[in-house]
């Protein structure tokens, strides 16, 4: 595994990418510079969890369907973050869709 910029092992960094969501991906966006790997699974935390976190928000205000909703969108929200740690911690890349081109342009 290479160190990246923060003197972190590569996977351990891509781990805490997604450990607040995207909170710690926009942190390791900030201050990450050099480690393309890193970068993508910050990118794509930034993309993915802000996502889930509109649409929470948003369903949160949409009566009877909206808030049966809700609950669904967070559990499949809990599953892709331990799948998204999990992966990157053993050094994959889980690309998902949409998310995945975003961080691919912008690292």
């Amino acid at each position: 595994m290479e160190k990246t910029s923060t003197g972190l092992p590569e996977n351990a960094a891509s781990l805490l990418c997604y450990l607040v969501g995207w909170i710690t991906g926009l942190i390791f966006v900030l201050i990450e510079k050099d480690n393309k790997v890193v970068r993508f699974h910050a990118i794509q935390s930034i993309v993915v969890f802000g996502a889930l976190f509109v649409l929470s928000f948003v369903l949160g205000f949409i009566p009877v369907i909206g808030w049966v909703l809700l609950p669904i969108v967070g559990l499949a929200g809990l599953v892709l973050w331990i799948v998204l740690m999990l992966t990157s911690f053993q050094g994959k890349q889980v690309r998902i869709p949409f998310a995945s081109e975003i961080a691919e342009k912008y690292i």
